[in-house]
């Protein structure tokens, strides 16, 4: 079977470590460990009975929810069958440009979609500065809270670059796991700069990668030309209603908030113990970690020996062998990735 460049593939870690999929404890997904919500929950089994119909093409309500959470018209907002399939509208778009800059490491559905069209990808490392030669011709993809590496950009930081560039999309799919108060998102400033795409992820947070559910947020004109190049009813009844849901489940949120910060804490204090290991601080719900032993050698033991899958990074050119990333997990289980990783480490089973 082949080596998966996501995340989050049960079946390959479960072939590899001879056990079941439910038998795994998954550190290769940045998801939520507190969700899916009850409101989800309830949201799906009290939708059953619409199965029988076909979605509202507009997804009137949903648009509607979500507008009232950002403070922004219903039009603004483009429902999609997650982040993945919207970018790769956004990369449709940023092709018709003479070039895209990417900040990498990247994401590789980044690649994915921007190749699609034949965009003509210009990738700058995050330790270095843009000087696009026509930024008026060109655009930019970035990542905030970054993926892999959590790194949290300002708001001022990236506010020039709407400035300088025709298109700018910020992929803002871990955002939501910083509180309010937290928040770096550009999301104020859409309704100023046309040029401006945000991408959202209802999945990571809430917990629902197998619904597959996201949304655009740009201006309407820009969404209405989405919306004729895609397939009709991108998002099913069920993901739409559980959407409706948790948008509005406002302790599920702040139960989240109250998790994450000192369980991350822990955990990366946890990694910086082990010799051989160096995490990299971070905003989001993962946490990057270089290491002294060859990722796909600690991946392989962690499965083998634990049933603990963590993720490579041999699908980020710059990273390679070098490094892996882990999902912020839940106390007791995060204190078992860090045993398990010791013992690895140690050359002990």
């Amino acid at each position: 079977m082949k080596k998966p460049s996501h995340g989050g593939n049960l079946i390959w870690g479960a072939t590899l470590a001879g056990c079941s999929p439910s038998e795994l404890v998954d550190f290769s997904a940045s998801i939520n460990p507190l969700g899916p919500p009850q409101s989800a929950i309830a949201a799906i089994q009290n939708s059953l009975g619409v199965l029988t119909t076909y979605p509202d093409p507009n997804y009137t309500q949903l648009c509607s929810t979500l507008g009232n959470w950002h403070q922004l018209p219903p039009e603004w907002i483009l429902p999609g069958n997650g982040s993945a399939e919207l970018l790769t509208w956004a990369s449709r778009e940023l092709s018709q440009l003479d070039a895209t800059y990417l900040f990498t490491p990247a994401f590789g559905d980044y690649w994915r979609s921007l190749k699609a069209f034949n965009a003509q990808v210009h990738p700058i490392l995050l330790s270095e500065a843009i000087t696009p030669p026509n930024a008026a011709r060109s655009g930019i993809l970035i990542n905030n809270p970054h993926n892999p590496t959590g790194k949290l950009f300002t708001k001022e930081a990236l506010q020039k670059y709407l400035e300088e560039f025709a298109l700018v999309v910020v992929d803002e799919a871990f955002m939501d796991f910083l509180p309010p108060e937290e928040e770096q998102s550009l999301l104020p400033l859409v309704t100023e700069y046309t040029n401006l795409v945000i991408l959202r992820s209802l999945t990571k947070f809430y917990s629902l990668p197998g619904l597959r559910l996201g949304y655009a947020i740009s201006h309407p004109k820009r969404l209405q030309n989405w919306q004729e190049w895609r397939d009709p009813w991108p998002v099913n009844v069920l993901a739409e209603q559980a959407a409706i849901a948790v948008i509005q489940d406002r302790e599920f949120q702040q139960k989240t908030w109250n998790w994450l910060p000192p369980t991350r804490k822990e955990l990366f204090e946890g990694l910086q113990a082990i010799p051989g290991l160096q995490p990299l601080q971070g905003a989001a719900n993962f946490v990057l970690v270089k290491t002294a032993k060859p990722s796909s050698q600690l991946q392989t033991q962690l499965l083998t020996n634990h049933k603990i899958l963590i993720r490579d990074c041999q699908s980020f050119p710059e990273l390679g062998e070098v490094f892996f990333r882990v999902s912020v997990r839940t106390q007791p289980e995060n204190q078992l990735l860090l045993q398990a990783l010791t013992q690895c480490l140690l050359n002990t089973t």
